[in-house]
């Protein structure tokens, strides 16, 4: 048996391929299934069954594409309600795939109907938990509805023991969650590989003994997530096509100029130090790579489908439609190119100071707003003296909460910070980015807020 992990980084998450040498089944495949293709192409093997742990609330799934279109056996819950024909699988039921067998385990928890399988080839186990048990934690429980976390999160406790009961202990863990999906429930340990024995002296879900201990800590660490999670069940549960990720022909510069003017959103995905020296005026900043979470914050602080487009370098527009379409977001129009003025000469443009905390003590009046855009459980652990709290995923709908004046923006890199300060400036705020690690402000004498116990 050889599993080959397909990972998306910019969602925080792994698909496998798993094979015989001649066969293959491929567990919870993102949109973009050219990847999976390739990767069995190179293997020289045949996709023969698809498979899904659970209906993603994080991204839209290409499971029922890649089945289509290499006429493979998708297996999905038979629980599930879905809008396609699938093969459907229940608790206990075995699968041959070529030389492995594939056991089904239901696993609630994560979803009601999430299950996992437990791949053989007669000698080595694989368990392929999806948002079940992941390495260190449990995929979240609060994703379904408020009234059914509680009951979740029991699920998920019985569950992962039963799953751990079934499997051996040798047997290698491939999650689905957990290398920074906000599908995962803290505490994550971060590591790239694990296996059952392991995950038995080191998983918070099978080391607590004590099952209300476990589900009230486990909600009481439960975070924000994004708000297009929403959207994403109910698209895979129709079975969605493969995406689209053509980059389409340039936007013309009369065309650019008359969407900044009317408002539309128009997305800069160049670094945030290039955006704050020079944009267009209304654009906003979504900072592209270099670990940046692009596609999670774009989804979350920006309208749900509405008209976008896109302006930076050819490469960076091409992967940002790719990852754009993991969670829904297709065909956006996009401007190639870098220097605004080349792009569109008559379109306005505009800058905003971009600082350090060295600056920001030494330029900030004190009467003047500081503005603190990371999440509520962030700001409360640990926050400066007088800064107030917005999310970043809330600015849009709370820009009347932000107090007159000049808006000093920060979070915990820089990032967020210069989402929101472009999302100021658009609406017609005076701003200034601090582009600064938060760790570092107290070392930069910074005063911080006392904390109370």
């Amino acid at each position: 048996m050889d599993v080959i992990v397909i990972e998306t980084p910019q969602l925080g998450d792994r698909s496998y391929l798993v094979h015989d040498g001649s066969v293959a089944l491929v567990i919870d495949p993102q949109r973009d299934v050219d990847r999976v293709e390739t990767a069995a192409r190179d293997a020289g093997v045949t996709i023969t069954h698809v498979a899904e742990t659970h209906l993603h609330n994080d991204y839209v799934t290409g499971g029922f594409a890649l089945a289509r279109a290499n006429g493979a056996t998708y297996l999905v819950n038979a629980a599930d309600a879905v809008a396609f024909e699938r093969e459907p699988v229940t608790d206990g039921q075995v699968i041959r795939v070529g030389d492995l067998t594939v056991t089904v385990i239901a696993t609630p928890g994560h979803t009601h109907t999430h299950v996992s399988y437990i791949v053989s080839d007669g000698t080595t186990e694989a368990v392929f938990s999806g948002g079940s048990l992941l390495f260190g934690s449990v995929g979240r429980t609060d994703l379904v509805a408020a009234s059914d976390t509680i009951g979740l999160t029991h699920d998920q406790y019985a569950s992962v023991r039963k799953l751990v009961h079934e499997a051996e202990h040798e047997a290698a863990l491939f999650p689905t969650h957990g290398f920074g999906s906000f599908c995962s429930s803290g505490p994550a340990t971060g590591a790239g590989s694990s296996t059952i024995g392991e995950q038995l002296t080191a998983n918070h879900a099978l080391t607590d003994p004590d099952e209300e201990h476990f589900v009230r800590d486990l909600i009481a660490n439960l975070t924000a997530y994004p708000s297009y999670y929403a959207h994403m069940a109910p698209a895979n549960s129709t079975g969605p096509a493969a995406s689209n990720v053509q980059v389409p022909e340039s936007v013309e510069a009369a065309e650019l100029t008359r969407r900044l003017a009317d408002g539309e959103w128009v997305v800069d995905l160049r670094n945030r130090v290039a955006f704050s020296s020079d944009h267009f005026a209304g654009a906003v900043s979504f900072e592209y790579g270099n670990g940046s979470n692009f596609t999670t914050y774009l989804g979350w602080v920006l309208p749900w489908n509405e008209p976008l487009t896109l302006v930076g370098s050819r490469g960076d527009v091409e992967d940002a439609i790719r990852d754009l379409s993991r969670i829904g977001i297709d065909s956006p129009d996009a401007a190639i190119g870098t220097e605004p003025h080349a792009l569109a000469p008559d379109a306005a443009v505009a800058s905003y100071p971009r600082v350090g905390w060295d600056e920001m003590l030494r330029d900030r009046a004190d009467s003047e707003p500081l503005l603190d855009t990371r999440r509520i459980d962030e700001f409360a652990a640990s926050r400066l003296a007088g800064s107030i709290n917005v999310p970043l995923h809330e600015l849009l709908s709370r820009m009347d909460e932000i107090p007159a004046g000049r808006i000093w923006v920060h979070c915990g890199s820089g990032y967020r910070a210069g989402v929101a300060a472009s999302l100021l400036q658009r609406a017609g705020r005076d701003v200034v980015h601090i582009d600064a690690a938060f760790d570092a402000a107290a070392s930069a004498g910074v005063p911080m807020a006392e904390q109370t116990v």
